[in-house]
Formats: structure tokens, sequence, C-alpha cells
């Protein structure tokens, strides 16, 4: 299957309102440009300086949409600014702070989701829940930022849906409107559970950079 027929065929399994953000880490900007090319405009990257390489190379796709997707250090954050307008990974504090002093500088306004660590992994990044109201509280008094949703990653060994359920009433409770969760191994229950922003990487591209057969 070529990679436009892959693109078409996660798209028409998306119902109305669902964002399929195709996540081209370790991709070639070549790639990105053939996936471009087929109608994809959202593409999510995982490392800060991979890319920001990769958005100077392919600078000339004026629709082209930049997801950060993975987890960012605080002194990365002046690498995403303007160019990056959704962060899906604002898990602290201090890196929402340090994202709304550059995107501020720039002249720009960043979408950003906060990563919640629903299962509560002590090595996964994320807030508690219970700390998701104050993170929110501090992230929409900061100019530079605009907090749309909540993002998760699921402990991998588990059910996924009861953790996409639970983000999906903290969404609620806290009064926003977007959810980023559910990958190419899941991101089926993540839309019945309420899903709006999928993140698929392998099922886009092939897994570890290789396409797909």
């Amino acid at each position: 299957m070529t990679l436009a027929a892959r693109i078409a065929a996660a798209r028409g399994a998306l119902p109305p309102g669902v964002t399929l953000v195709a996540v081209s880490k370790t991709q070639p900007p070549a790639a990105i440009r053939e996936a471009y090319a087929a109608g994809q405009r959202h593409f999510g990257e995982n490392y800060a300086q991979e890319w920001r390489e990769k958005a100077t190379a392919l600078a000339d796709l004026a629709e082209l949409t930049w997801h950060f997707i993975g987890g960012l250090q605080t002194n990365k954050a002046r690498l995403l600014a303007p160019r990056a307008a959704y962060v899906h990974t604002v898990d602290r504090p201090e890196l929402a702070r340090e994202l709304a002093r550059r995107y501020q500088a720039a002249g720009a306004t960043a979408r950003i989701f906060l990563e919640v660590n629903v299962g509560g992994e002590a090595r996964k990044a994320g807030c508690a829940p219970g700390d998701a109201a104050a993170l929110l509280a501090l992230a929409r008094s900061l100019p530079g930022l605009e907090p749309i949703g909540l993002m998760c990653l699921p402990p991998a060994a588990e059910d996924p849906r009861p953790h996409f359920r639970a983000l999906r009433a903290l969404r609620d409770r806290l009064g926003l409107r977007e959810l980023s969760m559910g990958m190419s191994a899941d991101w089926r229950v993540a839309v019945e559970e309420g899903a709006t922003f999928v993140r698929l990487g392998s099922a886009i591209f092939g897994a570890r950079g290789r396409p797909a057969p």
C-alpha cells in the first residue's frame, strides 16, 4: 500500500472532527513532502532538534502544521517558537512559563495540551490528574499560550480504555475542548472514548523510519 493510500485509509476511518496527526519522527523531509502532496497537513515530531531541521527544510509548505508531541526539556522550548503551532506535552509550570515567554517574544501563540500521567507511572512524564487544574490555571494566565485540551499515553501493558475514559472525564471537569490520545495500536479505542486528535506513526509511515509494505 502506498503512503497516499495509507493516509486516505486512516483519514477515511476517522469520524468528523478528529484530526489526524501523522507522526513523522525519524522520517526524512522527502517522506513528509510525499504525505503533504497526498493531502496530509498535520505532522507530529518528538525531538526538538530533529523537528527544527525539518521545519527549516520544509518551510515552503505553507499549509503544513507542526505538532510537538515528545517530552520537552525546558531549555529546548526556545527551539519551538514560533513555528510549532501545537505542543502536546506541557506537564509542569516551569515548562509552561518558558514556552509562554518564548512564544510571546516571537509574537505567536502556542496551542497547548496538558500531558496527564493517567496511569500514575513513576517513570513517565505528565502531571498527576490532581495537579491538572492548577497547571491549567497557570497556563491560562500566561500570554503566548492557549490551553485547548489534555493528552495522555496510557500504560503500555494495560487496557487503554479506562485511561482514555478518565482523561475525557478530567477534560470535561476542566472545561476544555480537545483530547490528544490514541496511537497506531489503540487509536480506534481512543476515538470511541472521545479523542479529537490521534497521533499515528507506523500506521502512516511504517515502523522505525522504514516504509511500510
